[in-house]
């Protein structure tokens, strides 16, 4: 008889699975917490819509010259203003661009982790399966043993009673 063999339960060896974006941001400084901040917000919708009212009533200003013309047409310091703007803005998005790869490159170890771990589960999950077909085969193999024996008893005439046996003797 072939005995009945189980894998022992799955043992998990590997540390919890951990949140990227509360390890990456974690380590932030202040200043590139203020660059990120500063590069969403020029992403914005708000951002343009602000600095298109402002624009537009820098230059309205300028026309009508109800103040005075601190900027006349054709609005140089106001490029200035804008110039040095861009100036500034443009490294402050590029390291928060920088800092979103280092993000994307951590959660993309993350990913590779969990991928492992869950191949890994799957792996000791298919091993229990192959376990479990092999038993149910051993399992319908002693039925179907069972069933021939029970079926060979049943077509044998049967014994007569111990008394008959014994009036028959004589």
């Amino acid at each position: 008889m072939k005995k009945l063999h189980f894998t022992d339960p799955f043992r998990h060896k590997h540390p919890p699975i951990q949140d990227a974006n509360k390890l990456f941001d974690a380590q932030l400084t202040r200043g590139q917490r203020a660059a990120d901040w500063l590069a969403s917000m020029m992403g914005s919708w708000l951002f343009i819509v602000i600095q298109s009212i402002i624009l537009a009533a820098w230059a309205v200003l300028n026309v009508v010259a109800w103040i005075s013309h601190w900027d006349p047409y054709p609005f140089i310091l106001m490029n200035l203003v804008l110039s040095m703007q861009a100036a500034y803005a443009a490294p402050v998005i590029m390291m928060s661009q920088n800092r979103q790869a280092d993000r994307d490159r951590v959660e993309a170890h993350n990913d590779f982790m969990v991928n492992k771990k869950a191949e890994e589960e799957i792996r000791v999950i298919l091993e229990h399966n192959a376990a479990q077909n092999d038993a149910l085969a051993t399992i319908y193999g002693k039925l179907a043993n069972m069933e021939d024996n029970l079926a060979s008893i049943l077509l044998q005439p049967p014994e007569p009673p111990k008394a008959t046996r014994l009036r028959n003797e004589k």
